[in-house]
């Protein structure tokens, strides 16, 4: 396998003609923020743009976003923004990128448009849309584009067969061969045989079950466990999921009809939506089944289930609400709550807070490790084994995956027979070359992380969130003091304030008299000090001796003041 380039990678040479360019901007080494760029005669051509959610060791940050700047001064050469699918972690940043230049032509199926642009409402964007379906074939300046249907936990998925003078691509977006689907709508392997004997020049394909044997369980063996459960319970019902699964959602609307309950949608998303979904045909809402969450508490517990987000922790999410008492919704003894979803790496200790916390409430919680409630929409390693031999790539670029699952990705791909410098290892950022049928990393550009702070975007550094980290784990203290730089005495302090630092403000009684001669001789020994030297003196006098005394290491905010 070819590796991507090491921490300081050489900048790009210029793009010849003839050659097609592609940058991922996001999802290689991560699971979210999927974006890459493709670039032949001066045009761009974008597939995918979305998320990343935060973890733990981000504080305060609402979302992160692939890094715009390769593309700011090239907004007029984009031709058009391919969106395979309508997952956060694939659309969500659209609404950023179109701030830039609204009017960039988006591209997708039905249902892919649908709820990109309820969230651009939200946004007061009209975007300019294309909508397509599989087997149509589109031409967006010199790229010529061929949508496949794909099978994934979303309907309407498509992977995208771009077509250009320097070779062909095939990106597959997220999927799986889930052969007996719920809405009968199966990834095509015949078109993939097809373009295979056409040639795939770059095979991009989805890495996220690449270390997993075997194949993914079938949609259809959910529905009968939910309505196994559903039998069981005798109070209310909680089911949390994503809320782009429809699928999902039809089954559980299924099982709460076998059983005589009513279904409530709790969540925002999950009411915007599913709205949209039941609006466009792709989920059945028998009538009379759906109340609105503000008569839940009329019905008996025994006629309601809950179809709620919040399954991957997020905290402001209906089911994390719940889980810490401040819902409207009151969770309690005999309540069963259902996470019929993945677990998403990086959000294991927020799940597991929510589901302590519904046990304490007396809920009974149900999740893919203790019942068969949830399976993938991504293709395990023996289906990407059937896809590589059907389609018998020369160049593979494993994407949408954290680095384990991109390596294991390759090693499949050279068990099939690509060569293993033909198989390449990217990072976000990495310039990968196509001429004459031969894929290289030819270099990289800078593709740092954007954090969405509230109304801030990309002003929060990766300094910033360190400091939060401090604040947050060590505490900080804060020494003011008044200096009279004529005399060299202090007027006033060292006064020391410590905030979650778990210890009382006495404790510095010890080393202020010790700070107060230290500041002195400082000012004596030089009149010309700075206030910013002064500040360096508190600094490394406090720092040192907490860090001694406490094996802490607090912020340290000193304020000098000169009378």
């Amino acid at each position: 396998m070819t590796p991507a380039a090491g921490a300081e990678p050489a900048r790009p040479p210029a793009l010849e003609p003839g050659t097609l360019r592609i940058i991922p901007l996001g999802g290689l080494g991560e699971i979210g923020r999927n974006m890459a760029v493709f670039e032949i005669e001066a045009k761009l051509l974008i597939v995918d743009c979305g998320v990343l959610f935060p973890e733990e060791n981000q504080p305060g940050v609402d979302l992160i976003l692939p890094d715009f700047s390769y593309l700011e001064d090239r907004l007029d050469d984009i031709v058009g923004l391919v969106l395979t699918h309508g997952h956060e972690d694939h659309i969500g940043a659209v609404p950023y990128l179109l701030r830039l230049k609204a009017d960039i032509p988006l591209v997708g199926s039905q249902l892919t448009l649908a709820l990109i642009e309820a969230k651009l409402q939200e946004h007061r964007i009209r975007p300019y849309t294309l909508t397509v379906s599989e087997g149509q074939i589109e031409q967006f300046g010199p790229f010529e584009c061929e949508f496949v249907a794909v099978n994934h936990s979303i309907p309407d998925a498509l992977a995208v067969f771009i077509r250009t003078a320097a070779g062909t691509v095939l990106h597959t977006g997220d999927f799986k061969m889930d052969q007996l689907p719920l809405d009968g709508r199966i990834t095509d392997l015949r078109a993939f045989a097809r373009l295979g004997e056409e040639g795939v020049d770059l095979l991009m394909v989805d890495s996220t079950n690449a270390d997993v044997p075997g194949f993914t369980t079938a949609e259809r063996e959910i529905g009968p466990v939910l309505k196994t459960l559903f039998s069981s319970v005798t109070k209310r019902i909680i089911v949390a999921s994503f809320s782009s699964h429809v699928h999902r959602v039809q089954q559980v609307i299924d099982a709460a009809e076998a059983h005589g309950r009513f279904v409530c949608f709790a969540g925002r998303s999950m009411v915007r939506n599913m709205g949209i979904a039941a609006s466009l045909g792709y989920l059945r809402v028998p009538e009379g089944i759906l109340v609105d969450i503000k008569n839940v508490d009329d019905l008996p517990d025994d006629r309601v289930v809950l179809m709620s987000t919040g399954s991957q922790g997020e905290p402001m999410a209906a089911l994390s609400r719940m889980a810490n008492g401040d819902h409207r919704i009151s969770v309690g003894k005999g309540d069963t709550v259902i996470l019929a979803s993945s677990l998403i790496p990086g959000n294991e200790n927020a799940v597991f807070r929510v589901i302590n916390g519904l046990l304490k409430l007396g809920a009974d919680v149900i999740h893919k490790g203790n019942a068969k409630v949830h399976v993938s929409g991504h293709a395990a390693a023996g289906e990407l084994l059937y896809c590589y031999n059907i389609l018998r790539p020369r160049n593979v670029m494993p994407v949408h995956g954290e680095t384990r699952h991109l390596i294991a990705n390759g090693r499949l791909a050279e068990q099939t027979g690509v060569p293993a410098a033909n198989v390449l290892l990217a990072d976000d950022g990495s310039v990968v070359d196509l001429v004459s049928g031969t894929a290289r990393i030819v270099g990289a550009v800078e593709c740092g992380y954007v954090y969405v702070d509230g109304a801030s975007i990309g002003e929060i550094t990766d300094a910033d969130l360190k400091d939060r980290r401090i604040l947050g784990e060590e505490g900080f203290i804060s020494i003011i003091t008044v200096v009279n730089r004529t005399t060299g005495e202090i007027v006033s302090g060292p006064d020391i304030h410590a905030r979650g630092f778990a210890e009382d403000d006495s404790v510095f009684d010890e080393i202020t008299p010790q700070l107060s001669k230290a500041l002195e001789e400082a000012v004596r020994n030089n009149r010309d000090h700075t206030t910013y030297q002064l500040q360096q003196v508190v600094r490394r006098m406090i720092g040192t001796w907490v860090n001694r005394r406490y094996r802490r290491r607090p912020m340290i905010i000193p304020v000098i003041l000169e009378a």
